[in-house]
């Protein structure tokens, strides 16, 4: 009786034991658990890197966009150019690469000034409209480069350019007269 006795006390500490590991390893289990969840919800975050290269491809490259707005206004300009050739007085062109448009109004303008201006196929444009306008057409290499390169659109024209501009007026203006005042 002793020997069961006995025993009867090893199975009890030994289902304590086994209660106090159960519970122990339940314990390590959840705290496991937890931090696995932590870890993964922590994988899932996005970098400061990623943010930026999602955000650029919901909406666009910003540089990309700059761009575009970029393009846009210069269109819009060249469009506005294009339609002030019909109020210039003549376009003086380099045949292939630049054409100006010139404006001069003796009663309102202390000087003459460039209405248009472009380079290549902004210069055709600028051509075609003027011939579609009737205004005219004076080719004149240096003085096309020079009003090119030193007047801004919507400027008088540089004083050290004042007499070749005149003399081109000059030749417009007496056309013009000769035609009854038309262009």
């Amino acid at each position: 009786l002793g020997l069961l006795s006995e025993g009867g006390r090893i199975g009890e500490k030994a289902l304590r034991v086994l209660w106090a590991s159960s519970i122990a390893l339940l314990v390590l289990g959840l705290a496991d658990a937890a931090l696995a969840w932590r870890k993964h919800n922590q994988g899932l975050r996005m970098t400061k890197q990623e943010v930026r290269d999602e955000h650029k491809q919901e909406e666009g490259d910003p540089m990309l966009r700059a761009r575009i707005r970029r393009v846009q206004r210069e269109a819009a300009s060249r469009r506005g150019m294009i339609e002030a050739v019909a109020e210039a007085d003549v376009v003086v062109v380099n045949p292939i690469h630049f054409a100006v448009a010139l404006r001069y109004d003796r009663a309102s303008m202390a000087a003459p000034a460039v209405v248009a201006k472009g380079a290549n196929l902004l210069a055709e444009r600028i051509k075609d409209e003027a011939r579609e306008r009737q205004v005219p057409i004076v080719t004149n290499v240096p003085l096309a480069r020079a009003l090119y390169k030193q007047c801004p659109v919507d400027h008088p024209v540089p004083v050290d350019l004042y007499q070749a501009v005149a003399e081109v007026l000059a030749v417009v203006f007496r056309a013009r007269q000769a035609r009854g005042g038309r262009r």
